[in-house]
């Protein structure tokens, strides 16, 4: 038996589309039957991934900028049903060596972001569509360095389960990713990152690593259920349940 793509029909747009979790989201969403619409700060490599995927729209700009963002969604002439932001970077620092300017635009980033595009969302996204952020799930433990992304870590999915009520019938939904491995867990990790991997194969109780692969199957998965708001979801392998 063949069996209906999810989200025929349906417009999915991918703020952070152009690489990683994003990129894999898009794909898997046209896979799915959807249009996609891609932003990311990269021209160049925007441009790459919408060739590849067939999208039916660009806009390159830092979903942090607000005006940028404010004028993005004020040209979307037609409804879309789901967005998907994946936008942004953690902040990690000890104490000591914590860069107070970059903390309070890491601590104003995110959160800041959610509400603007849900705002937006009210007025742009059909009933019954979902807005999916990420957050993660290796701060919920107390550790030197994690002061920053710990707090967000905490405050993300309480700030998206208010979303959920203030903009129904749209849902608002996020997910936790431990360890993925992608383009931005490479930048971060640098020469340390085979290492790493090697170390989540022994370790993880799924016996591989999380790819962006697993992240954006969950996502589409959240897009097509319609009963799912206000929720945080973990896919991290069991990463959290590996003792300290």
């Amino acid at each position: 038996m063949t069996r209906e793509p999810e989200l025929a029909g349906q417009v999915v747009v991918v703020v952070g589309g152009s690489a990683g979790i994003g990129l894999e989201t898009a794909r898997r969403a046209r896979a799915e039957g959807a249009d996609v619409i891609l932003t990311g700060r990269d021209p160049e490599r925007l441009r790459a991934a919408a060739e590849e995927l067939g999208a039916a729209g660009t806009a390159s700009f830092d979903a942090h900028d607000l005006g940028a963002l404010d004028a993005f969604f004020e040209q979307l002439s037609e409804p879309i049903d789901h967005v998907m932001v994946t936008a942004g970077r953690p902040y990690y620092a000890p104490l000591a060596e914590l860069d107070l300017d970059e903390a309070r635009r890491a601590f104003a980033a995110a959160p800041t972001t959610m509400v603007a595009i849900a705002r937006h969302a009210a007025g742009k996204v059909r009933p019954g569509g979902t807005l999916v952020f990420m957050s993660g799930t290796g701060a919920r433990r107390p550790g030197v360095g994690l002061s920053v992304i710990a707090t967000l870590t905490a405050g993300i999915p309480a700030l998206a389960a208010t979303l959920a009520l203030e903009i129904a019938p749209v849902r608002v939904n996020v997910i936790a990713a431990g360890f993925v491995d992608t383009p931005l867990s490479a930048t971060l990790l640098g020469d340390q990152l085979d290492a790493r991997r090697e170390e989540l194969r022994a370790r993880l109780p799924i016996g591989r690593v999380v790819g962006p692969e697993d992240v954006a199957a969950l996502a589409i998965q959240i897009m097509s259920n319609t009963a799912l708001t206000g929720a945080t979801f973990d896919v991290d392998g069991g990463q959290q349940l590996l003792p300290s």
